[in-house]
């Protein structure tokens, strides 16, 4: 079935057209390159794989709660709108939280993969172009894989989001090479850690948990990549040049706090919108997920050398300051160790599986005339 018949709300026109512009950047020298981004290029070849393959696409999926997250997280829960609601409303509404939240998450690794190419056309070093390269690849495994999801698993799909939108316009429409890094790499990548984990932690439903733990094990990398590539380049500019990418930051850090909150699934439930965002204000599922965003994102600002008052004190004001400190290389660490033991879990039952079979195929042989 066309993706178009299956969106909630009318997206609008087919194509989203964003002007271009800056320069494509050659290299000619090709044998030298920084050895940790090298090292980087080499774990994104060998950590490439088949989403076809390694998720399995025979998971049965309960349409009416396709994430297995509990009902808390949904905003008016144990309001009026709620309690009115009958078991199959209920259903139904976790269908479009559900539906709202992944086809963000499809829109944005679009917007990635898009970003990732035009890093390999823009960035002046060969081996971030090398890495960027397998990035591109791997956002459109994301990409795949959510749109398989979605249509497939749920049925229907959400418009993208207008704060992403947004972020994305102004990520893409910048001439200077390093912005698609620091609005993808930094910003929108963080955002998409943030979501994903916080649903792969909450859910017991094992499609969405391999999906988010195997696309998160990718995005670890990816973020490791653009804190090398920036902090590199970041010391080489003015105090000027560094105010203009803070106030990047800030601006992009105000519309994904507001990003997630979904208003328009409630509108089609009933509750008029401004309603909608009282409630998704009071969430504490979303000041949940606030905590896990900047959790990824301040110190990885910090790391690559944007630290100056303005930043601080916008971060202070999200009251979001103290996230700064927090540990970004053992989060990262931990999305890959998950994605592992993930794998070895599985393989192991599925081995487990086969001896079983094995065997009574050898006992029924024994105990044949």
């Amino acid at each position: 079935m066309p993706t178009y018949d299956l969106y909630a709300k009318d997206p609008g026109a087919p194509l989203w057209q964003v002007p271009a512009t800056g320069a494509a950047r050659f290299s000619w020298e090709y044998d030298e390159g920084r050895d940790r981004l090298l090292a980087l290029y080499q774990k994104g070849k060998d950590k490439q794989w088949d989403g076809q393959k390694r998720i399995d696409w025979d998971l049965e999926v309960d349409p009416h709660d396709p994430i297995g997250t509990p009902d808390e997280s949904i905003s008016i829960y144990g309001t009026p709108y709620w309690e009115k609601m009958n078991d199959r409303d209920r259903g139904e509404l976790r269908k479009h939280v559900a539906s709202w939240q992944f086809s963000q998450f499809l829109h944005g690794e679009q917007g990635a993969m898009v970003c990732a190419a035009r890093i390999v056309e823009s960035v002046p070093d060969l081996d971030a172009k090398f890495y960027s390269a397998t990035q591109t690849m791997d956002e459109a495994r994301h990409a795949e894989i959510y749109g398989r999801f979605l249509h497939e698993k749920i049925g229907m799909l959400y418009p993208v989001d207008d704060n992403l939108r947004s972020l994305l316009d102004d990520t893409l429409r910048d001439s200077r090479w390093d912005m698609p890094y620091l609005g993808m790499q930094v910003l929108i990548e963080g955002l998409a850690l943030a979501a994903f984990g916080l649903i792969r932690d909450t859910t017991e439903k094992p499609l969405p948990k391999q999906i988010l733990a195997y696309v998160m094990q990718d995005e670890a990398r990816h973020v490791a990549f653009g804190r090398m590539a920036l902090r590199d380049y970041y010391k080489q500019l003015s105090d000027a040049e560094l105010r203009e990418r803070e106030e990047f930051v800030i601006e992009g850090c105000y519309l994904m706090r507001d990003r997630l909150r979904g208003t328009e699934v409630l509108e089609n439930f009933g509750v008029p919108r401004a309603e909608a965002e009282e409630y998704t204000e009071r969430s504490e599922f979303l000041a949940l997920f606030r905590q896990l965003l900047f959790s990824r994102i301040v110190p990885c600002v910090r790391d690559i050398g944007l630290w100056g008052k303005r930043l601080q004190q916008a971060y202070v004001d999200m009251g979001v300051f103290d996230m700064g400190d927090s540990n970004l290389d053992l989060l990262m660490s931990q999305d890959e160790e998950l994605a592992e033991k993930l794998d070895a879990d599985r393989f192991a039952a599925e081995e487990q599986a086969r001896v079983t079979e094995v065997g009574a195929a050898i006992r029924a042989g024994e105990e044949a005339p």
